[in-house]
C-alpha cells in the first residue's frame, strides 16, 4: 500500500462509475494530474469478474493507437481495492457541462458526436461493445478533446461469439434489442445509445426521464423510436437521430457510415478546441453558485 501511495496521491471525488469511485489524483513520477478509479474487490464474485474484464479491455486498448478513448496507465492493488490509473479530463463529462445550459447547441453537439463516433469506430473494430454510452460517459479535456470513458460493462465479441444477450447498461439509453428477452445484440447497440445521447444533449434529458428505470425498460421496445420535432432542431440533426434510432439493428448504420452523414460533415474543419466554450460557460455558472 505504501508503495502505491508513494507513486500517487488521491484527492477529491470527481465521479462514480458502475463499479467504483473516481478520484482526482496526482502522479509523482510524471508530475501531472491523473484520474484514479478505485474498485472494491471485496464484493460479489460476479462484480469482481466485471472488474477484471474492465482492466483487461483497458489494457488491450492501451496496446493500440486508441483514438478518443481515455488512456489507461496501469492498475495497482491496495488491500482489497484496485486503483486504476487513467488520464484526467479536466473539462468534465458532457452531462456535467450540460448543467449550465440545460441543452447543448447543435454547433457543439455535432463536434461531440463526431469525436465520439471516432472512438466508437475504434473500439468496434477491436471487437468491443461499450454498452453504456451516454453524456455522463463522454469526457472533455481542457483543450476540448473528447474521450469515451467507463468501460465497466463493456464486453469483447469475436467471430465465434459475435453477439451478446445479457441485459446491461443504463435503462434510458439501452437499445430495444438489448432489453428484449431472448434477443441478441452486437455493436449496433452502442449506436442506439449514441442516438439517445444526441436526444439527451438536444433536450436536456433522455426519453422517458420522467419515468422510473423499470417503466423505461418496458416502454423502449414497445414504443416507436424517439424523434426530435419542431423548428428548434435542424433537419440534419433530425436525420442523424433517425439513423441512430432505427429499431432494426441490421439497418442501423455503423460508426464509420455515420461519420459520412450530412450532420457530421457540417462540422468538417471545426476544431474540437471550440468545445472549450462549454467549459468556460460551466465554470461561470458554477462560480455563480
Amino acid at each position: 500500500m505504501a508503495a502505491v501511495h508513494a507513486l500517487y496521491r488521491r484527492d477529491e471525488i470527481i465521479g462514480r462509475g458502475n463499479f467504483g469511485v473516481v478520484y482526482k489524483g496526482y502522479s509523482f513520477a510524471d508530475k501531472r494530474v491523473v484520474a484514479i478509479k478505485v474498485l472494491n474487490l471485496d464484493t460479489a464474485e460476479d462484480e469482481v469478474k466485471d472488474v477484471r474484464r474492465e482492466v483487461a479491455l483497458l489494457s488491450q486498448l492501451k496496446q493500440g493507437d486508441a483514438q478518443n478513448i481515455v488512456r489507461y496507465h496501469g492498475s495497482h492493488l491496495v488491500g482489497s481495492r484496485l486503483w486504476i490509473i487513467m488520464d484526467y479530463c479536466a473539462g468534465g463529462s458532457v452531462r456535467t457541462l450540460q448543467l449550465a445550459m440545460g441543452s447543448i447547441e447543435e454547433r457543439f453537439s455535432m463536434l461531440i458526436v463526431r469525436e465520439a463516433l471516432v472512438g466508437l469506430s475504434y473500439i468496434h473494430r477491436a471487437g468491443i461493445i461499450h454498452r453504456d454510452i451516454k453524456a455522463a460517459n463522454i469526457l472533455i479535456t481542457n483543450e476540448g478533446s473528447v474521450q469515451l470513458c467507463d468501460f465497466g460493462v463493456a464486453v469483447q465479441i469475436s467471430a465465434n461469439y459475435p453477439k451478446r444477450s445479457t441485459i446491461v447498461g443504463t435503462p434510458y439509453w439501452m437499445a430495444p434489442e438489448v432489453i428484449t428477452e431472448g434477443a441478441t445484440y452486437n455493436y449496433k447497440a452502442d449506436i442506439w445509445s449514441l442516438g439517445i445521447t444526441v436526444y439527451e444533449m438536444s433536450t436536456g434529458q433522455p426519453p422517458y426521464a420522467d419515468q422510473d428505470g423499470m417503466t423505461a425498460l418496458f416502454l423502449i421496445p414497445r414504443k416507436r423510436p424517439p424523434r426530435l420535432d419542431g423548428a428548434a432542431y435542424s433537419q440534419l440533426l433530425k436525420e442523424f437521430l433517425a439513423l441512430c434510432l432505427n429499431e432494426r439493428p441490421e439497418e442501423r448504420p455503423g460508426a464509420d457510415d455515420l461519420l459520412k452523414t450530412r450532420f457530421i460533415r457540417a462540422s468538417k474543419g471545426v476544431p474540437t478546441s471550440a468545445l472549450t466554450e462549454l467549459i468556460v460557460r460551466y465554470q461561470a455558472w458554477k462560480d455563480k453558485g
